[in-house]
């Protein structure tokens, strides 16, 4: 059969970067807290592929946090990029001080990660500004020579996972599997004494609120694991108090803004079971093992990011608008149409399984 790959696509093999003799890598990922997490098995690969690397994470304000937690990454550049942005000043140079930044820092390649609806060309530009020699990035369209290593785009619905690994595939790095794992700080503190030894967590919060099931059912459930003999930890941002409080109740125990993520990383690591919208908390709980109930909104596919590294049930509702990567849902949230019964139902059968 014809090879029928754009004639400027990197083909496995040739011309693949000389890994082994690489000093300074920097994996782009400045997404949120949970496309993070997602980056370690690309970070546990490009460790074992080259071993002599300082390999450096390009993060969000946001992730940055998540990046602490990866045991691969020895080093983070924090930045606000322009492509992340909905507001730019015209004529600015909004990434002029990022460009100078990497410059300085001598990296010999750069590998862009995205999600199949992110374009990696942005970021390639930056890096070729930079003076990277070495770049890396998936798209489906052509962007010249920005990326020296162009891959063609996977099918849209692989896991997140899978396509970074698929990336780095092509360029001659092998996986090394692709279970999550975070570190929990030496220094992580975890309020055992107000949850006691037996608990479970419920994170009611998202990044928009087309991804968040309801407040009064999120609470429902908080009482349906209590009347389990379980002490119900509700975390949340700052910005989430007022969400944490009422779903908490005079039931659950409301933990909005007194946790770091590496404290939060240590509250699920112990839970008998987690229950949370699409949102970082679930990649964390996947992440520690910690057994996880999420309902998932139809602003994504389940399949691109469903849990794989613990026990896991996804809940949700097929729909004919999904995925529609609204910020809010202009009509009833029929995707997320799910009981507080059927929640409570699946914790049970999670932490039935744990107990075996």
């Amino acid at each position: 059969m014809p090879d029928l790959q754009h004639p400027a696509a990197h083909r496995p093999g040739h011309g693949d970067p000389d890994w082994s003799a690489m000093r300074r890598v920097l994996v782009v990922r400045p997404d949120n807290v949970g496309d993070v997490l997602m980056t370690g098995p690309v970070l546990r690969a490009l460790r074992a592929a080259a071993p002599r690397a300082a390999l450096d994470l390009l993060a969000s304000p946001a992730g940055a946090a998540a990046a602490a937690l990866l045991p691969d990454v020895d080093g983070v550049v924090t930045a606000s990029v322009s492509w992340q942005q909905l507001d730019l000043v015209p004529g600015a140079d909004p990434d002029a001080a990022l460009v100078a930044e990497l410059a300085g820092r001598g990296y010999d390649a750069a590998v862009v990660l995205t999600s199949f609806s992110q374009s990696p060309w942005p970021a390639a530009e930056v890096a070729r500004r930079a003076g990277i020699p070495t770049r890396i990035g998936m798209s489906k369209e052509f962007g010249g020579g920005l990326l020296t290593h162009w891959v063609p785009e996977p099918d849209d619905g692989e896991h997140q996972v899978d396509r970074m690994l698929g990336l780095l595939a092509a360029v001659g790095v092998p996986s090394q599997g692709h279970t999550l794992s975070a570190r929990i700080p030496d220094d992580a503190a975890t309020p055992l004494a107000v949850v006691g030894a037996r608990y479970a967590v419920v994170a009611p919060g998202a990044s928009c609120p087309s991804r968040r099931w309801p407040a009064e059912r999120f609470a429902a459930v908080v009482r349906g694991l209590a009347d389990d003999g379980l002490t119900v930890a509700v975390t949340g941002t700052d910005r989430e108090a007022d969400l944490v409080a009422t779903v908490a109740g005079d039931v659950g125990v409301p933990l909005a803004g007194g946790l770091g993520l590496g404290d939060l990383a240590a509250l699920l690591a112990g839970a008998e079971v987690v229950v949370a919208n699409n949102s970082g908390s679930v990649h964390l709980a996947d992440a520690v093992g910690a057994p996880v109930v999420e309902l998932f909104a139809g602003t994504e596919t389940v399949d691109q990011y469903r849990p794989r590294s613990t026990t896991a049930e996804v809940l949700t509702r097929p729909v004919s608008c999904a995925p529609c990567r609204q910020l809010v849902c202009p009509f009833g949230q029929e995707c997320l149409a799910i009981s507080p019964d059927e929640v409570v139902a699946a914790a049970r059968r999670l932490r039935a399984v744990a107990v075996r």
